[in-house]
C-alpha cells in the first residue's frame, strides 16, 4: 500500500519494515556489545513500543529481561506536553542495569518523565534506546545512548505507532500528507486534439500525461500480464473489460508516487470506469479536480480527421462511415460522463476551434482555477 487512511487523514507510505529491522539488528549488536559482561532488563514503553521491544530482543544475542511501563502524551497528531504514569513497575532494580526502549523520541517531554521515574531506582546505569528520534524539535539535555533512525519532524503512523488508535498493527512506517494533487480527466470527441494538447500541458503544468491508448500498446507489446489478458479479449473481437483497463490505469498511477497529478486522457470512458477512479484516488487521499472538455461541432471533426487519414496510414480515418460511428459510439456512451461530472460541479467546457496555441490558451485558463 502506498497510501492509507486512517479515521479522516491519510498517510504515505515512509519507511519499509526492511530498513526498520536493518536498524533494530544494529541496535541488538550494540547493546549486546556494551552488555556482554550482564544481564540487562529491558523496559518497553508502552503502548508504541510493543513492536519494537518484540524484536529488539529477538534480535538481542545474550540473556536479559523484559518489562514494560506505559505512558500517555499523545492525543491525535499532537505532543499534549503532559505526561502520565499509567502503569510502574513492580521489579526491583537496584544495582541492575536498564535499558529503556522507546519507539520514539521527538520534544523530549516523555523521556523527561522516564528519567523523573528511574531517578532513585538505585540503578547500576539506565540507558535510552529509541527507534525513531525528531532532532529537530528535541528541547531538553537529556542524553539517548541508542538512536535507530533520526527522521523529522513529521507525524508518523505503523509499526507500534497509531493515529487516535489506528495504524499499530502496520508493518512499515507511514507519514502523514497533506500533498494533494492536479487530476484532470481531458475529454472530447475523436480528432478533438486531446494528444496534442495534453502533451503540452503536462509540461506546462509538471503533471504526467497518461493515455489509455499508450498504456494498452505499452502493455500489449511488453506482454505483461494485463497486457496478455486485454490482448485475449481483443484478438476475439471482444471489449476489454473495465476492471482489466482500470488496473492498468493504476499500474501506471503507482509508478509515479511523487507526481503533482495527472492528466487523463482517453479514461475513464464510462460512467463506471469514473466511479472505479473515483474510488482508486479516494484510497490515495486523491480526487479528480475537474473535466475539462474539448467541444468541436461533429461535421468539422470528421473532415479533419478525413484530413488526418491521408498521412496518418489509420484505416479507421479514411472512411467516414467509420468517422460517423467513432461519433456514434462517443455520443451514446462516453459522453454521459458529462452529467456525471457535472453534476458535481466539475465538467468544464472549452472552445476546440483554433490553432494549437489558442486551445492551450482556453485550456489553461480552466486548469489554472483548479
Amino acid at each position: 500500500m502506498g497510501t492509507i487512511k486512517l479515521h479522516n487523514k491519510h498517510f504515505k507510505k515512509y519507511i519499509s519494515a526492511k530498513k526498520i529491522k536493518i536498524a533494530i539488528d544494529k541496535m541488538a549488536s550494540l547493546v549486546a556489545k556494551d552488555c556482554k559482561d550482564e544481564v540487562p532488563i529491558f523496559i518497553g514503553i508502552l503502548n508504541g513500543s510493543f513492536m519494537f521491544a518484540a524484536d529488539f530482543v529477538r534480535a538481542y544475542n545474550g540473556n536479559c529481561e523484559m518489562s514494560f511501563v506505559k505512558l500517555a502524551s499523545y492525543s491525535g497528531t499532537d505532543s499534549t506536553g503532559n505526561v502520565k504514569q499509567l502503569v510502574g513497575l513492580n521489579e526491583n532494580l537496584e544495582g541492575r542495569t536498564v535499558i529503556i526502549l522507546e519507539d520514539i523520541i521527538d520534544t523530549g517531554t516523555t523521556l523527561e518523565e522516564i528519567y523523573n521515574i528511574f531517578r532513585h531506582q538505585k540503578l547500576k546505569q539506565l540507558k535510552i534506546a529509541t527507534l525513531f528520534f525528531k532532532p529537530d524539535v528535541f528541547r531538553k539535555e537529556l542524553h539517548i545512548d541508542y538512536i535507530g533512525l533520526s527522521i523529522p519532524d513529521k507525524f508518523i503512523v505503523g509499526y507500534g505507532l497509531d493515529y487516535n488508535g489506528l495504524g499499530r498493527n502496520l508493518a512499515d512506517i507511514y507519514q502523514l500528507t497533506t500533498h494533494k494533487m492536479t487530476n484532470i480527466v481531458l475529454f472530447g470527441p475523436p480528432g478533438a486534439g486531446k494528444g496534442t494538447q495534453a502533451d503540452v500541458l503536462k509540461d506546462k503544468y509538471n503533471l504526467v500525461h497518461i493515455s489509455t491508448g499508450d498504456v494498452f500498446r505499452y502493455n500489449i507489446k511488453n506482454q505483461t500480464d494485463l497486457g496478455k489478458l486485454a490482448k485475449s479479449f481483443m484478438d476475439k473481437g471482444d471489449l476489454v473489460p473495465d476492471e482489466v483497463t482500470i488496473d492498468m490505469l493504476k499500474a501506471e498511477v503507482e509508478k509515479n508516487p511523487d507526481a503533482n497529478g495527472f492528466i487523463f486522457d482517453g479514461f475513464p470512458r464510462t460512467e463506471s470506469q469514473a466511479k472505479a477512479l473515483d474510488a482508486f484516488l479516494e484510497e490515495k487521499g486523491q480526487s479528480i479536480n475537474g473535466m475539462v472538455a474539448l467541444e468541436v461541432a461533429e461535421d468539422l471533426l470528421v473532415a479533419r480527421l478525413l484530413k488526418r487519414g491521408e498521412t496518418s496510414g489509420r484505416s479507421d480515418d479514411q472512411d467516414e462511415s467509420k468517422i460517423r460511428n467513432r461519433f456514434n459510439e462517443y455520443e451514446t456512451k462516453t459522453s454521459i460522463l458529462k452529467n456525471y461530472y457535472a453534476d458535481q460541479n466539475k465538467y468544464f467546457g472549452v472552445d476546440g476551434v483554433g490553432n494549437i496555441e489558442e486551445i492551450t490558451e482556453r485550456l489553461s485558463s480552466v486548469f489554472d482555477t483548479l
